[in-house]
């Protein structure tokens, strides 16, 4: 049913034309961006110093609804105006089937398992069945993403960018030793859809892997950007980019700390190949490793800011929320806050 337009009487639609007249007549020369400001009017900017400030979508995995259109909420209500982009909001806009897997549970059981205490026995039932789900869950995408359209994509695309948010990296678990070669192509070609200049995931640790990955992706021109946590070092991504020109580094600063490097000196010697750098404030290795609320860690972000701005370096730094959210808080007020710590530290 069609939904009955309520028309703007010739009246409204002056007062609305002579108000942005007049604002534009506030200034005593023609501005010449004039239609640039009123499209990109109210849209938002997280560019600083000549610096992309982006933010993962796994930042607001804790919010409640994790659609296209809320996910694009939340980025924008930080401030955020770029974005590496998790798989679930594309893909499920596009029309995957979706897993019923409470997420916060999981990735609660999943880091539990690493620690100290590991799980109780009712949990460790409870984790053993969620990943029998995620297994059936996935055969179910693979076989959605053998035959998936792309024109979904490029209209997520154009609806990202028509709210100034740009797509730089794209991450769907398509790229794993277990996944196919139908999905591993499909990744890529949504990367390309949705504008991205690179996908990412995490480091296999299997060089047969990252060679197949990079060999693939010269096909589609796009950059595999792998990604690491405390197994990073100096020479980490050493073999995957002398085998394509096509795999690149998403460094992680703050695991990067955490295991015991300086990250300044690093981007230094490796920016060329840096596609996307995540940032989170972790303690060292003396003092714990902890994720805390930026400022108060061991990760030296500041710094990593005006070194790349400095040097005028391309690559985002990419917010990863990862510390616990305040009591009274949520997710996309926190990662404002790490936003405006970059704004702060790039005055």
């Amino acid at each position: 049913m069609k939904t009955k337009k309520t028309p703007v009487s010739r009246r409204k639609f002056i007062e609305a034309s002579s108000a942005i007249a007049a604002g534009l007549l506030l200034f005593p020369k023609p501005i010449l961006g004039a239609p640039a400001i009123i499209k990109n009017y109210n849209k938002p900017n997280s560019v600083i110093k000549g610096v992309q400030i982006g933010v993962i979508t796994y930042s607001f995995r804790s919010m409640p609804d994790q659609s296209a259109e809320a996910t694009l909420k939340y980025i924008t209500d930080s401030g955020i105006s770029a974005v590496e982009l998790m798989g679930e909001p594309a893909e499920s806009f596009a029309g995957m089937p979706q897993s019923t897997i409470d997420r916060e549970t999981y990735y609660r059981l999943r880091g539990k398992q690493k620690s100290a205490g590991g799980l109780t026995e009712d949990e460790k039932k409870e984790f053993a069945e969620m990943k029998k789900q995620i297994s059936a869950h996935n055969k179910a995408a693979a076989k959605w993403r053998a035959t998936a359209s792309m024109d979904k994509f490029e209209q997520f695309k154009k609806m990202y960018k028509d709210a100034g948010v740009s797509i730089y990296g794209f991450k769907p678990r398509a790229f794993g030793k277990n996944n196919t070669d139908a999905e591993i192509d499909f990744g890529m070609r949504a990367a390309k859809a949705l504008g991205a200049s690179h996908v990412t995931l995490e480091h296999p640790s299997d060089d047969a892997h990252t060679l197949k990955l990079g060999t693939m992706a010269k096909k589609h021109k796009i950059r595999v950007a792998y990604h690491g946590h405390e197994q990073q070092n100096p020479t980490f991504w050493n073999t995957a980019l002398s085998q394509s020109k096509y795999n690149a580094i998403n460094l992680d600063s703050g695991h990067y700390v955490a295991a015991g490097y300086d990250p300044i000196e690093f981007i230094k010697k490796n920016h060329s190949n840096i596609y996307s750098m995540h940032m989170k404030d972790r303690q060292n290795k003396a003092n714990g490793k902890k994720n805390l609320v930026w400022g108060t860690g061991d990760t030296p972000i500041p710094q990593l800011l005006k070194v790349m701005s400095e040097q005028k370096y391309k690559f985002p730094g990419t917010i990863e929320l990862e510390y616990q959210i305040p009591e009274g808080s949520d997710a996309v007020k926190e990662v404002g806050k790490c936003l405006e710590f970059c704004r702060e530290s790039l005055a």
